[in-house]
C-alpha cells in the first residue's frame, strides 16, 4: 500500500489560510487519483476535493471558492490550500490515495494518520 504522511494542521482564526500537504511514498502520477477528506466531530467523513492522475482538480460545491488542490509530481506530493476558514471548516482532514482503481474513499485504498485543523478565534 502507498504509504501517506499528512502535515500542515493547526490553529488558525476564522478568515486565516492554511495549506495541507499529503507526501505519498509512490510515484504520484501512478495513482489513479488523490483525494482530500474532513470529519468533524460527531459527523461522517466527507469528501473536500480530489485530483485524477492527469492532473485535473475537483473541489466540491460548498468550498470551491475558499480551497483548491494542487499536486507537485517531483515532490510526490498533493496540496490542499484552503482560504478564509471558518469554524465549520473545522475537522480532521485525510489524504487518500486510489492506488487499485476503486475510487477514493474504499477500504481499498490507502489514508494518512490526519492532520487536524481548528478554525477558532
Amino acid at each position: 500500500q502507498v504509504q501517506l504522511v499528512e502535515s500542515g494542521g493547526g490553529l488558525v482564526q476564522p478568515g486565516g489560510s492554511l495549506r495541507l500537504s499529503c507526501v505519498t511514498s509512490r510515484n504520484i502520477t501512478s495513482i489513479y487519483a488523490m483525494g482530500w477528506y474532513r470529519q468533524a466531530p460527531g459527523k461522517q467523513r466527507e469528501l473536500v476535493a480530489l485530483i485524477s492522475r492527469a492532473g485535473t482538480p475537483n473541489v466540491v460545491d460548498s468550498v470551491k471558492d475558499r480551497f483548491a488542490i494542487s499536486r507537485d509530481n517531483f515532490k510526490n506530493t498533493v496540496y490542499l490550500t484552503m482560504n478564509d476558514l471558518k469554524p465549520e471548516d473545522t475537522a480532521v482532514y485525510y489524504c487518500n490515495a486510489d492506488e487499485k482503481g476503486y475510487g477514493l474513499g474504499t477500504a481499498e485504498g490507502s489514508w494518512g494518520q490526519g492532520t487536524p485543523v481548528t478554525v477558532s478565534s
